[in-house]
C-alpha cells in the first residue's frame, strides 16, 4: 500500500452579505471590519467541518480568506483587517479547528507585524502548533480586461525572515514538516515566476498550496498549464486554490476551477461540495520510477556529465 494523504481546497469568496452594492460606499466597511472577518470564519468553520467529515487530513485555504479580495482599489480601512499570525483571532480560530479535526490547516492571511504588513500562508499542524508562515515573494500591480490590482498599497513582499521549524535552507521559500508530509506555499501571483516550485522542490516540499485570487482570460488559460507542469518538472504535488463567484461591489468573476496535480497528472476530486475539492494524493509517486522513463530529477546535465561538460 502506497503512502496516501487525502488532501482538501477551499474555493469560496467573501461570506460576509452586508456588502454595500455599490463601490462609493465602501467606506461604510470601515466599522465593519470585525463583523467581516467573524463571517468569513465561521463560514470556514462550516467547510472545515464537511472536510473533516470528508476525511480530509490536509487542507489550504483561500487567499486572505477571512475578507473580500479588496486589492481591488486603494482604501487605507482594508488595513484594519490586518492581524498577528502568532496570536491574532483568525490563527488562534483555524488552530482550535486544527485540533478538533485533527487536521493540518494551511491558513492564508493579511499579516501586521509590527509596522509592515504582509500576505502571509500559516502553517497549523493537526496538534494546533504553529509551525511557521511563509511571506507572499512577488507583489502583483497590473489590469487586464476584468479590473485592475493593486497590491502593493496594502503589503510589501517577503522579508525572507527565517522561520525556525522550516526544514529548507532557503529562507523566502520556508518547507515545514507536518504531520501528513514536508508542506510549503506559493501564493497567487507568485506561481508565475520561475524558480519558486524549483525552490520548494529543492527544500524538501512534497506538496505546495497555491492559494490564489484570480480572473481574467489569460490568468483562465494559464490556470490549467502551469501547476501541472511545475509539478511534472520538479517532482511535487500542487493544490492550487481560486475564489469561485463575484464578491459585491466589484463584480468581478472569479473563476474557480482549483484542483490538484502531481508529476502524473491532475488527482480527480471527490469531493461532492461546490466550495470544497478534495483528492487522495498518492505521494509515494514521489519516490518511484518515472513512468515516462524521464526521471528529471537524476538526468539533469550536470549530474549525468559534470557541471563543467
Amino acid at each position: 500500500m502506497g503512502r496516501i494523504v487525502r488532501a482538501g481546497l477551499t474555493q469560496t469568496k467573501n461570506a460576509f452579505e452586508g456588502m454595500p452594492s455599490c463601490v462609493d460606499d465602501l467606506e461604510d466597511c470601515a466599522s465593519r471590519l470585525d463583523e467581516i472577518r467573524d463571517a468569513n470564519l465561521a463560514h470556514h468553520a462550516v467547510l472545515l467541518g464537511e472536510a473533516a467529515a470528508q476525511g480530509v487530513q490536509i487542507i489550504g485555504l483561500g487567499e486572505l480568506c477571512v475578507g473580500p479580495y479588496f486589492a481591488l482599489e486603494k482604501q487605507l480601512f482594508w488595513k484594519g483587517l490586518a492581524e498577528s499570525v502568532t496570536d491574532g483571532p483568525s490563527v488562534r480560530f483555524f488552530q482550535d479547528l486544527a485540533v478538533q479535526h485533527n487536521m493540518v490547516i494551511v491558513a492564508p492571511l493579511y499579516e501586521l507585524c509590527g509596522e509592515s504588513y504582509f500576505n502571509t500562508a500559516v502553517f497549523i499542524d493537526a496538534d494546533g502548533r504553529i509551525l511557521g508562515h511563509y511571506r507572499k515573494t512577488h507583489i502583483p500591480q497590473g489590469r487586464n480586461e476584468s479590473g485592475g490590482f493593486d497590491e502593493g498599497f496594502y503589503y510589501g513582499p517577503s522579508d525572507g525572515a527565517v522561520q525556525e521549524h522550516s526544514v529548507s535552507q532557503n529562507p523566502f521559500f520556508p518547507v515545514f514538516q507536518t504531520r501528513v508530509g514536508r508542506v510549503g506555499a506559493a501564493i497567487c501571483f507568485d506561481r508565475h515566476f520561475e524558480g519558486v516550485m524549483s525552490s520548494l522542490s529543492h527544500g524538501g516540499a512534497e506538496l505546495v498550496f497555491s492559494p490564489a485570487v484570480t480572473f481574467g482570460s489569460k490568468s483562465r488559460r494559464m490556470w490549467d498549464l502551469e501547476f501541472a507542469t511545475d509539478a511534472m518538472r520538479h517532482q511535487l504535488f500542487i493544490g492550487g486554490s481560486n475564489r469561485l463567484g463575484a464578491e459585491e461591489p466589484w463584480g468581478i468573476e472569479f473563476f474557480g476551477q482549483s484542483y490538484f496535480v502531481g508529476p502524473n497528472g491532475h488527482c480527480p476530486n471527490i469531493s461532492q461540495h461546490e466550495e470544497l475539492v478534495v483528492s487522495d494524493l498518492e505521494l509515494h509517486q514521489l519516490n518511484e520510477a518515472d513512468p515516462a522513463g524521464w526521471e528529471l530529477q537524476r538526468n539533469r546535465r550536470g549530474e549525468i556529465y559534470g557541471a563543467g561538460d
